[in-house]
């Protein structure tokens, strides 16, 4: 016998067959009452963190952006609008440091281009990949302070370093002295002194990695630049990403127990950064308005940065 679809007697069935095992069709109303807790169980687990950063990063920034508006010494608390920010500007020191930010910018390739190619080497098993592994991070755990001590006595005009340079005849370089020089002394410490953190995350982005890239490209004859231009760069763009500005911030905001140790902002001014422009005019000159102010240019300068290498990295990933 043949049921018509949609029949009263179809649905009649459906019911009691419903009814005898217990299902009435309202159970919908308990489900989505047990769903909701499920569903803010994210939100109750993200929000500590949420509170800790508001507390701890947001609303200080927001106090210290105020407070660059106030005034210092017998101004201070009294508003002033942008004359802090105009005497940055004006401040020949403050500009040197903006200069070097734009150093850094050119430089951070080079930073970036460094743990990366060694995580390649390390990944691709050189011979005593597991020893390197060790030496390469040994660095990152090394106090900036004992760092720039080190160097300090390395790069002196009659240290080591200028004894081995003067014996294949290149004559002493003022590493430290030389204002056209120590800025690039600096950081070429500072990128041997961090460049191990990098290294650890470029050997995590190479653990995604699908080794059947690699294997079809060694079957088609590729050397190891093309491998590492049209394989391993654009499946690691998220990982380049992430270590360009993250690599951008440390140099922004970790440099100054290097630059106090090692040439204390000098030759004449030529190793400012706004991190080390910030501590001089809070901590010696006591003029807290003015380093908020500084402070504000300085985090202003990390979020553009961030985001242009971002979109920058975004762009060049979605070409490959």
């Amino acid at each position: 016998m043949v049921r018509p679809a949609g029949s009263g007697w179809t649905d009649g069935a459906e019911t009691k067959q419903r009814a005898r095992h217990g299902d009435t069709g309202t159970h919908s109303r308990p489900v989505s009452r047990t769903l909701r807790p499920e569903r803010l169980a994210p939100y109750v687990l993200v929000a500590p963190a949420v509170l800790i950063i508001v507390a701890l990063r947001l609303w200080p920034l927001l106090l210290g952006v105020n407070f660059s508006f106030t005034g210092d010494g017998e101004d201070n608390g009294t508003a002033v609008g942008w004359a802090n920010y105009l005497e940055l500007f004006e401040d020949p020191l403050f500009r040197g440091a903006l200069r070097n930010v734009g150093l850094l910018v050119l430089l951070l390739p080079v930073a970036v281009a460094i743990p990366g190619l060694l995580a390649t080497f390390i990944y691709l098993r050189v011979p005593g990949h597991r020893v390197f592994r060790s030496v390469y991070f040994f660095p990152a755990v090394l106090s900036p302070v004992i760092v720039g001590a080190i160097f300090n006595l390395m790069l002196a005009f009659d240290g080591p370093l200028n004894t081995v340079l003067g014996t294949i005849g290149i004559g002493p370089i003022d590493w430290l002295g030389d204002p056209d020089v120590a800025m690039f002394t600096v950081v070429g410490v500072q990128i041997w002194a961090t460049f191990g953190m990098a290294l650890v995350v470029f050997l995590a982005g190479f653990a995604t990695l699908d080794s059947a890239l690699l294997d079809a490209a060694r079957m088609d004859g590729a050397s190891l630049p093309q491998i590492i231009w049209h394989v391993i760069i654009p499946s690691l763009s998220r990982t380049i990403q992430f270590v360009f500005v993250t690599t951008m911030i440390g140099m922004l905001t970790s440099m100054f127990g290097l630059l106090y140790v090692m040439t204390s902002g000098g030759p004449e001014g030529s190793t400012y950064l706004p991190e080390y422009y910030i501590w001089i005019q809070q901590g010696q000159m006591n003029r807290p308005a003015l380093a908020s102010a500084a402070s504000t240019v300085l985090f202003l300068i990390m979020l553009v940065v961030g985001l242009l290498q971002i979109s920058v990295l975004r762009r060049a990933g979605r070409e490959d």
